[in-house]
């Protein structure tokens, strides 16, 4: 077959049109964060307790049935004082009131919550679960803890 500017431009033309038809096949994900989450107040005391919960996602991150997040409290040590599980539902919502030891260093905490044994990280927004084969495990990449600031006061 001899090569000309005709059979060139027809073979990019099909290449092209491969290419719609492989890209309209397997549609990319859609970016959907973790929904953010509150606390139900910026201060607690040393032995006293907060609440912590997000609403729904706006998008659909399909967390799946039996998802869980995992909300971790330090103190102004630095220190893990709180690390617990909460059942979190399909969309991300999720509610958890937690107890403060009466051991916790008074000044500013930290707060974290997010999706357990998930990719909750991806900065791109990109859900790395969805599409995935079965038992590949998750792809982890690029992350910024969800954090949110608790200045815990001296027990009274």
């Amino acid at each position: 077959m001899r090569w000309t500017r005709t059979t060139a431009a027809a073979g990019a033309i099909l290449l092209a049109a491969v290419g719609v038809v492989s890209c309209s096949q397997f549609p990319a994900s859609q970016a959907c964060f973790p929904p953010p989450f509150s606390l139900s107040q910026d201060t607690a005391s040393a032995g006293g307790s907060i609440s912590i919960s997000a609403e729904d996602a706006t998008c659909d991150p399909r967390y799946g049935d039996g998802a869980q997040i995992q909300v971790e409290v330090m103190d102004a040590s630095g220190a893990t004082i709180v690390t617990e599980l909460a059942p979190m539902n399909d969309a991300g919502g999720f509610s958890i009131t937690l107890d403060l030891p009466a051991t916790a260093v008074p000044g500013r905490g930290m707060v974290t919550a997010y999706p357990h044994n998930l990719d909750w990280c991806d900065d791109t927004g990109r859900n790395n679960r969805v599409g995935r084969a079965a038992g590949t495990g998750i792809e982890r990449v690029s992350c910024v803890m969800p954090s949110a600031p608790l200045t815990i006061t001296s027990k009274l």
